[in-house]
């Protein structure tokens, strides 16, 4: 969904890799464990900026453009978080990364949980930041009646920043993202569903998020088998921007593998 930082781009060192009908954008930084990092709609890779030399330090980041998001392309008039995951899913096998750990923002944890079930083995541990199991009234709501001229300054900043292609590309990201407000298979996770995922989760979420009420990630936390939840208070959407929450140190000893016995 919509997050609300617009970083100044650091120097690129960008590719381009062709996957389905998408030509998906992707840069890296740092060594070690690959990270993948995903960010949320109507954002890009560069969302994760502000983190970058932390989490760079032990790990070999992948960060992503979501299809039609950036500058990766979308040849469709459709998002869906599960065909993001499968194009993700295939950027990996062209980058020969078989196991990783993955960090999403929003959308990108939603396209995580895709990730997740549908390829159960390949993520051995999982950072999911206001995702969510389905879109509930409130979301809808606010996703079907979403425009740029209602958005807040520092969102069309961000929107402006991180679209590529300009104000088309923008017209179209919108467009989605109302269409997604009457999309019921999309985001349709049971607790069946969740059941199957491998991958060590740490699930943070704002207790005053106006998408998502704090309802779906304890659901998110009672279905993944082996997981953690971390309630940021006074929280709204997309909380880890604030200076004064620990995030990028927090994801980092999650994401740190569990000392042997």
């Amino acid at each position: 969904m919509i997050i609300n930082y617009a970083p100044k781009l650091k120097t690129g060192n960008g590719r381009t890799a062709e996957v389905n009908t998408v030509d998906m954008y992707y840069e890296e930084y740092g060594s070690g464990r690959p990270l993948l990092l995903l960010h949320g709609f109507g954002g890009s890779g560069q969302n994760w900026y502000p983190f970058l030399d932390a989490l760079a330090e032990r790990h070999r980041l992948i960060v992503v453009d979501l299809p039609g998001h950036g500058h990766s392309s979308d040849p469709t008039s459709e998002f869906t978080h599960r065909q993001a995951a499968l194009d993700v899913l295939l950027l990996l096998e062209k980058l020969g990364i078989h196991q990783l750990s993955a960090m999403g923002i929003s959308s990108g944890g939603m396209t995580l949980l895709h990730m997740a079930t549908i390829a159960s083995m390949r993520i051995e541990a999982m950072v999911l930041v206001s995702a969510t199991t389905h879109f509930p009234v409130q979301a809808r709501d606010i996703m079907r009646e979403a425009s740029f001229a209602r958005m807040p300054q520092h969102v069309q900043d961000m929107y402006r920043a991180c679209a590529k292609r300009g104000d088309a590309q923008i017209r179209q990201l919108i467009a989605q993202f109302n269409a997604l407000a009457d999309n019921f298979d999309d985001m349709n996770f049971t607790e069946e569903d969740l059941s199957v995922i491998n991958a060590r989760t740490l699930i943070v979420h704002g207790d005053r998020d106006s998408f998502f009420p704090i309802e779906i990630p304890v659901s998110l936390y009672r279905s993944i088998p082996d997981s953690q939840l971390w309630i940021i208070p006074n929280g709204e959407h997309v909380p880890v921007y604030d200076p004064m929450i620990p995030f990028a140190a927090t994801a980092m000893r999650f994401l740190d593998p569990p000392a042997c016995a």
